[in-house]
């Protein structure tokens, strides 16, 4: 017998609810980077051209996926000029290797909305083991009747790793492009029916 204020509905798991298959939002999601420059400040760009899937299990989220595809060409620096070069063969080349992509292998941890990530990141002809830290931003039915969720995430990456080696002595000591490069995730996700997730 239940006492007042007692229900016998399951009991979920907090995250539970958000347990399906999603597509990235490339409209409302962002893939940039930063990197120190000249050693006195940092250079920013993103990645206009990306998609990306996630398959997220709320109840037990370490067995969580994910798969994201990003077109090289499509770097963003504000700078055409800095775009050709880090495009070009000294860095990406995106010519020869238009796409580098990320590919989960499991979430290591995942306390409350706090998830460390870990996979493999390919650039050119290398990849790599990485771990993306994440943070869960939200989830919510959107005004189109979508289901959206939001994480943020930063991984710290050495580009020499990749092959991204290019460099410059500076005059007054040290190089133009530090090897350490930020990578900045701000990602909304849809979930996909039944139907489109088969």
């Amino acid at each position: 017998m239940l006492s007042r204020g007692e229900t016998n509905a399951p009991v979920l798991a907090p995250h539970e609810r958000l347990t399906g298959v999603y597509t990235i939002d490339p409209v409302h999601s962002t893939i940039a980077f930063s990197v120190r420059h000249a050693m006195i400040t940092n250079v920013r760009g993103n990645f206009t051209a990306f998609e990306g899937l996630l398959k997220l299990d709320g109840r037990q989220p370490t067995r969580s996926e994910a798969y994201v595809s990003v077109q090289t060409g499509s770097l963003d620096t504000g700078s055409t000029e800095r775009d050709a070069h880090v495009t070009g063969p000294d860095f990406l080349d995106s010519a020869s290797f238009p796409l580098m992509s990320f590919r989960s292998t499991g979430v290591l941890d995942a306390d409350d909305d706090q998830f460390r990530m870990a996979g493999y990141l390919r650039i050119k002809d290398i990849e790599l083991p990485v771990h993306i830290d994440l943070e869960l931003g939200g989830a919510s039915r959107d005004p189109n009747g979508l289901n959206r969720v939001g994480f943020e995430g930063t991984a710290i990456l050495r580009r020499s790793d990749w092959g991204l080696d290019w460099n410059t002595a500076l005059a007054a000591g040290g190089v133009l492009l530090s090897d350490k490069v930020k990578l900045i995730l701000d990602i909304s996700a849809v979930r996909l029916e039944q139907t489109g997730a088969a």
